[in-house]
C-alpha cells in the first residue's frame, strides 16, 4: 500500500518529529528520539515517490524544529523587542529552513535505495553541513539525544557527534526493517542482529577510560549571578552588578573562580580599576585565579575599534585572556549588514552586535595550576573547534548567557551539548551561566554538581585535570566522513551495478 501525496502520513511525521524533542534536554529520554526517527523511516519506506518522501521528511523537520528551538521566539521578541508576528514569522522561518535537511535526506535516499543503509548515511551528511553553513546551527543533532545516558553516546570519544547520530539514524533505521520485515525471519533477524551488536558495541566503548588524570583535583566555584536580561545591560542595574560579583568573588577561597560571559556588561577600560585590583588580591592571598567575562576593546590608529567577547584572569598567575572566535551570526554580528541592517535599526535591541573574531590560534590559559581551554556561549556547539585546543588542555571552561531565551528549554539543550564536548574529549568541563545551566560535568558526560537555575548562586565543587586524547581528540570529524562518503560509493556502486 502507498501512501496518498498529502494527508495522514505527514501529521503522524510533524507529530514524530515533536515528540523526537523528548529525547534531548531537559527530559534525556533518549528511545524517544530513536523512536521518533524509526517512525519517519517507516513512512519513508511505504512513500510513493521521493518528492512525497521529501515532504514527509520536512514534516518531520517542521515538528522537531518548532518544538525543540520555539525559544528563538523569546530573544527575539521578549528580550529583542522585535514585534510579536514578525518574531512569530522569524521562528518559523528559521524552523523550515532547518527542514530542508531531514527533507532532502528523505527525497536521496528514497531515490537512492537501500533505506536501511542511505538514510543514516544522508541524515548524517545533512547534519554534517548544517554545522557549517552559513557558519553552522548544528543544534538538535540526532546524537545530542543519546547523551550521556544511551549506550550509543560511547562512540562520542570515538567518532564525535555526528558517529553518534550515525549509530542513533542506523537504530532507527533498522527498528523500521523489523517492523517493515516482520513476517521475514532472515531480514528481520539479521536487522534485530546488527541492531544488538551496535549497542553492544557502544556499550563496550563506555567502558574505555581514554584518558588519565593529572595531578591533584582543585577547588572550583561557578559564579551565577542571575541578572534577568532585560535589566543586565541597563545603566541603573551597573552597580547592583558590580556588587554583587563583587561579594560572591570575596566569599570564596576556591582555587579557580569562574564568572560568566559578559559578566560585566562594561567594557575592560571602564571597570574601576580598584575593583579589579580588589579581586587579584583578594585571589593572590589565597593561591587562586579568577575568570571574569567582559568586553575587550582593541584600539588601533590605522583601523576602527575592534570589540571582543572575553574572558580574563586575575589573581596568581599572570593575567591572561580568550577572546570569543565563533560569533554568533544577528547576534554579535550582522552578516550582510547592508542587507540585514536596517533590521536592527528598526526592530531589535541587541547589544554588542558587531563584535570582533578572535584567532583559532589561541591556546589553553595556564592558570589554578592547569591548562584550562576557554570557550564562550555558543562556541562549545561545535565539537571540531574545541579539540584545537587539545591535548594540551587538562580542563575546558564554559562560560555563557543563556538568559536570552527565558525559561525555557534552551538552557538544558545548551548543558547536553556540553556534556558531549566533554565524553568527545576525556575532560570535565566547567559552565559558569549568569541564570543556568551552571554545572560541573565529568568526563563521561555525566553531571557531578547543576546549580538550580534563575537563583543567585555560588557553584562549588573539585575539578580533575586530565591528559592524553581520545580518538576524537586525534582525528576530529575525519574517520566519520571517511566512513560517510564510503558508504555513499559502496550506494552508488550497488545502484548502478
Amino acid at each position: 500500500m502507498k501512501f496518498p501525496r498529502f494527508g495522514l502520513p505527514h501529521f503522524l511525521a510533524l507529530l514524530a518529529g515533536a515528540g523526537s524533542v523528548i529525547g534531548f534536554a531537559p527530559f534525556y529520554w533518549y528511545p524517544f528520539t530513536i523512536l521518533g526517527l524509526a517512525i519517519l523511516v517507516y513512512l519513508w519506506h511505504k512513500s510513493a515517490s521521493p518528492t512525497q518522501a521529501w515532504w514527509l521528511g520536512f514534516s518531520f523537520g517542521l515538528g522537531l524544529f518548532g518544538a525543540g528551538i520555539y525559544w528563538i521566539y523569546i530573544s527575539l521578541h521578549v528580550f529583542g523587542g522585535m514585534p510579536a508576528a514578525m518574531a512569530v514569522l522569524a521562528t518559523f522561518a528559521l524552523s523550515a529552513f532547518l527542514a530542508l535537511f531531514p527533507a532532502t535526506a528523505g527525497w536521496a535516499a528514497r531515490k537512492t535505495g537501500h533505506l536501511w543503509l542511505s538514510v543514516p548515511v544522508f541524515w548524517v551528511l545533512g547534519e554534517w553541513v548544517r554545522g557549517w553553513i552559513f557558519t553552522g546551527f548544528p543544534w538538535l543533532l540526532s546524537g545530542y539525544s543519546q547523551i550521556p545516558g544511551s549506550l550509543l553516546a560511547g562512540f562520542a570519544p570515538v567518532l564525535g557527534i555526528h558517529g553518534v547520530s550515525l549509530a542513533t539514524v542506523t537504530s532507527a533505521s533498522l527498528l523500521a526493517a523489523i517492523a517493515i520485515h516482520w513476517h521475514q525471519h532472515t531480514l528481520r533477524r539479521n536487522s534485530l542482529i546488527l541492531l544488538t551488536v551496535l549497542w553492544l558495541t557502544g556499550g563496550m566503548l563506555k567502558l574505555i577510560p581514554w584518558n588519565t588524570p593529572t595531578g591533584a583535583p582543585i577547588p572550583v566555584a561557578l559564579l551565577q549571578g542571575n541578572l534577568t536580561q532585560d535589566l543586565k545591560w541597563e545603566t541603573q542595574t551597573l552597580r547592583e552588578t558590580l556588587q554583587r560579583y563583587l561579594d560572591m568573588s570575596l566569599s570564596t577561597q576556591a582555587k579557580l573562580v569562574i564568572l560568566p560571559e559578559t559578566a560585566f556588561p562594561l567594557l575592560v577600560s571602564q571597570i574601576p580599576a580598584e575593583y579589579l585590583q580588589q579581586l587579584a588580591d583578594h585571589a593572590r592571598e589565597h593561591g587562586s585565579d579568577i575568570l571574569i567575562g567582559a568586553v575587550e576593546e582593541e584600539q588601533s590608529e590605522a583601523e576602527p575599534a575592534r570589540y571582543y567577547n572575553s574572558m580574563i584572569s586575575l589573581g596568581t598567575s599572570p593575567s591572561q585572556s580568550y577572546r570569543k572566535t565563533h560569533l554568533v551570526p544577528f547576534g554579535e554580528f550582522i552578516p550582510l549588514k547592508q542587507v540585514f541592517g536596517w533590521v536592527y535599526e528598526n526592530w531589535l535591541n541587541i547589544p554588542l552586535t558587531d563584535l570582533a573574531r578572535g584567532g583559532f590560534q589561541q591556546r589553553p590559559m595556564q592558570i589554578a595550576g592547569q591548562a584550562v581551554a576557554i570557550n564562550i556561549c555558543y562556541e562549545d556547539v561545535f565539537g571540531e573547534e574545541i579539540i584545537l585546543q587539545l591535548p594540551d588542555a587538562t580542563l575546558l571552561v564554559n562560560t555563557s548567557n543563556d538568559a536570552w531565551y527565558g525559561e525555557s528549554t534552551a538552557a538544558y539543550q545548551h548543558l547536553q551539548i556540553a556534556q558531549a564536548r566533554s565524553l568527545e574529549t576525556g575532560r570535565m568541563m566547567l559552565r559558569s551561566t549568569n541564570t543556568g545551566a551552571t554545572a560541573i560535568i565529568r568526563p563521561d558526560g555525566t553531571l557531578a554538581a547543576h546549580a538550580p537555575h534563575f537563583q543567585t548562586t555560588i557553584l562549588e565543587g573539585e575539578a580533575q585535570g586530565y591528559q592524553g586524547s581520545t580518538p576524537y581528540v586525534r582525528w576530529g570529524n575525519w574517520p566519520v566522513l571517511l566512513l560517510l562518503f564510503g558508504a555513499l560509493g559502496l550506494l552508488w556502486w550497488r545502484k548502478k551495478k
